[in-house]
């Protein structure tokens, strides 16, 4: 390995980075995190993705696994509101919202930017597709609006791209939950009865304890868990 003369280099913190920085420190330290984690065998899901790719309603959409996630998050929101809140610390009042701006982290040249999809409650699973290829876009050609990472209720961070199995992610300010969704990959599964190669992921759920209990935290999370399992619960759930 070779290395500069230089022995350090120094990189101003600004913009996107700065103000990425401010605010997690600031929910870090202002909400107390808690952490859950479930193993998931997404084998269906992704056989369900291939389905989708073929539908005629999904014509020109990108369909994949995240996109299947996002609506198992949004069925479990619907299944428990309370998940979808904020503190309002002035007032001293949990604020429950009655609608779902969807937070999606993106890794983008000026850093991570979580750009959120307005009322994604309220979109079918086609209007949610082109709603995340739409944003995934414009992230990546550094044209995302400020007001597009504004209002966020809760967020989802895709570490799998990266390889990566699981995390502990951090709540964005003014929200109370983050899932992470990690590397989705063959592992041996214990499968009616037989070990098998499953596709299988681990999901992590962060949340805000003033805000949700253990209780809640754990319900959505086996929601989410249980939709990716049999995503046909989609039909169901929706």
């Amino acid at each position: 390995m070779s290395y500069d003369t230089a022995r350090e280099t120094r990189i101003p913190v600004k913009g996107v980075r700065k103000a990425t920085a401010a605010a997690m420190v600031g929910s870090a330290f202002t909400a107390p995190h808690v952490t859950e984690f479930v193993t998931v065998d997404v084998t269906r899901t992704l056989r369900l993705v291939e389905e989708l790719k073929q539908d005629k309603e999904f014509a020109g959409l990108r369909v994949n696994p995240l996109l299947l996630i996002a609506k198992a998050l949004l069925v479990a929101i619907r299944r428990h509101p309370d998940i979808n809140a904020s503190w309002d610390e002035a007032a001293q009042e949990i604020v429950v919202k009655h609608y779902v701006n969807l937070g999606i982290a993106a890794a983008t040249p000026r850093g991570l930017i979580v750009p959120n999809i307005k009322d994604a409650h309220a979109k079918t699973l086609p209007q949610l597709a082109e709603s995340l290829g739409e944003l995934v876009s414009t992230a990546r050609e550094g044209k995302t609006s400020p007001s597009a990472m504004q209002a966020g209720t809760v967020t989802i961070t895709n570490v799998g791209v990266f390889g990566v199995d699981t995390g502990t992610p951090i709540i964005n300010p003014g929200e109370s939950a983050i899932l992470a969704v990690g590397a989705i990959k063959p592992q041996p599964w214990v499968h009616k009865g037989k070990v098998k190669p499953r596709q299988v992921t681990t999901l992590a759920l962060s949340f805000d304890h003033r805000l949700v209990d253990g209780e809640l935290g754990s319900r959505v999370l086996a929601d989410v868990a249980a939709i990716l399992e049999q995503p046909k619960r989609l039909i169901s759930w929706a």
